[in-house]
């Protein structure tokens, strides 16, 4: 059996973020995988390599301003020495992100994670859920609450701490860290069965 690497590189700015990086890091590791959370903004020389060895990378960040908070710009620019050699390429991706509005342009965000996985020749992997709560019979605590098709989208009241993101949001992000392990795992054993060209 093989045990996939999946590492999520993360930032969160008061905690709510945090809170959907350790769901998606419950799901992944529930799905067999090995599973490392770093935090963008503290990143080490160690977890550089962790996320060179790893399988995915899962990309996490709060939604300010329309995008990426800055420290996760940080990170994405620092990745340049690895888009230089192509070191991450045929890796998996995939994403997530938190805002107080139910939009807040969270697709924004997204897009940024699914445009630097591209620049680094990585496979995005989307969150592979029907919208949820859009029709009389559903409701607020359906997966995919929010209707993102990219990657996990949760949002969490201004007001209140991270003790607050929704439920469902949560359970989105689990959904995602398990979805990316299981790909993860089929990536690595149709490599080991296809020779190399």
């Amino acid at each position: 059996m093989t045990t996939p690497v999946v590492s999520i590189a993360f930032h969160s700015g008061y905690g709510h973020t945090a809170v959907i990086a350790e769901a998606v890091r419950a799901g992944a590791a529930d799905a067999g995988a090995e599973v490392h959370l770093v935090k963008v903004d503290e990143i080490t020389d160690e977890q550089w390599e962790t996320l060179d060895r790893s399988d995915a990378i899962v990309f996490g960040s709060p939604t300010y301003m329309g995008t990426a908070s800055g420290a996760f710009h940080v990170f994405a620019e620092a990745t340049s020495k690895r888009w230089f050699g192509q070191d991450w390429k045929d890796k998996l991706a995939a994403g997530f992100t938190n805002s107080a509005s139910k939009s807040g342009d969270k697709l924004h965000t997204l897009q940024f994670f699914q445009t630097l996985a591209a620049q680094h020749g990585m496979t995005w992997v989307n969150l592979g859920l029907l919208p949820g709560w859009n029709s009389s019979t559903a409701s607020e605590n359906d997966l995919n609450r929010l209707g993102f098709f990219a990657g996990a989208a949760a949002q969490s009241n201004n007001d209140q701490g991270p003790e607050a993101v929704h439920k469902a949001d949560i359970a989105t992000a689990e959904h995602l860290g398990r979805r990316i392990a299981e790909t993860a795992r089929t990536f690595a054993r149709g490599r080991a069965a296809v020779p190399a060209q």
